[in-house]
């Protein structure tokens, strides 16, 4: 399992390279970029297989098989670490059940190169890979871990930051936050803010990114209910429907989603 650079080719180490130049077949998430890779290294010889999300089942048979005849394999992901956020999972843990060898090649890796420069609590922290699409699921997903004290890190696609943080805001509350982008490439930058504060610019996020937002604030306590009853009944009185009023709230309430309000204002009454 290589580690592979993020984006400066300096980051390689001595042993991924000697790793790589042993291996008799290399596993790659995209084998173009894989080849690119070798070639910058100047590294002949092995053979490459695609290993990603649709076939990785399929691979395994063909991994294992390999090993068992005596031959070397490596797995390397896009870029960094594989497994973070990248196929893997199933093939070392069919290795393991088999009692066959897994060799990590530590190296670079977007999370801890992130937290390293974000200035945020570095632990405990929790890796959440890439945030689900849907917004129930996206919303499920931070109230799952907003009671827990750590920083949060996670991969996120250029035109779903804002939505994102707008969610994780409703939900965190005014949490320290940091945008990390193009990590260890020319136009590298940090983008330090709170949530619910910072205005972010999505357009000008390109490349690859990683978000970091801090454990809870001292002052971030979900607003009372109470509080939040009397934020509604204001907007509803202004002549909002229940929905908008919901979501009104949960943009100037900590803790709280728009759809737990609005669930909420239904049933007060029950």
């Amino acid at each position: 399992m290589v580690a592979t650079p993020l984006g400066n080719l300096g980051d390689i180490s001595k042993r991924a390279i000697s790793t790589l130049k042993k291996a008799s077949i290399i596993f790659a998430e995209d084998t173009r970029r894989a080849g690119q890779l070798l070639d910058n290294l100047e590294i002949k010889g092995p053979r490459f297989l695609s290993l990603h999300e649709h076939n990785e089942e399929q691979r395994i048979k063909t991994a294992i098989e390999q090993v068992e005849a005596g031959n070397d394999c490596c797995l390397v992901s896009d870029a960094g670490t594989p497994l973070m956020a990248d196929p893997g999972y199933r093939l070392v843990r069919s290795f393991r059940q088999k009692n066959l060898p897994v060799i990590p090649v530590p190296g670079p890796c977007a999370p801890i190169a992130a937290l390293m420069a974000s200035g945020i609590a570095p632990y405990p922290f929790t890796f959440l890979g890439f945030l689900p699409r849907k917004q129930g699921e996206l919303e499920s997903l931070f109230t799952k871990w907003k009671d827990v004290p750590g920083t949060l890190v996670f991969f996120e696609r250029k035109n779903r930051v804002t939505a994102s943080l707008s969610a994780a805001f409703n939900i965190l509350g005014p949490r320290e936050l940091c945008i990390a982008r193009e990590l260890t490439k020319k136009f590298e930058e940090f983008i330090p803010g709170t949530l619910g504060k910072t205005t972010i610019n999505s357009d000008g996020l390109l490349g690859e990114i990683t978000i970091i937002i801090g454990p809870p604030l001292k002052d971030s306590a979900p607003t009372e209910k109470a509080d939040l009853l009397k934020v509604v009944d204001r907007h509803v009185q202004e002549g909002c429907k229940l929905k908008q009023a919901a979501k009104l709230a949960s943009q100037e309430c900590t803790g709280w989603n728009s759809k737990q309000i609005y669930n909420l204002m239904i049933n007060k009454d029950n």
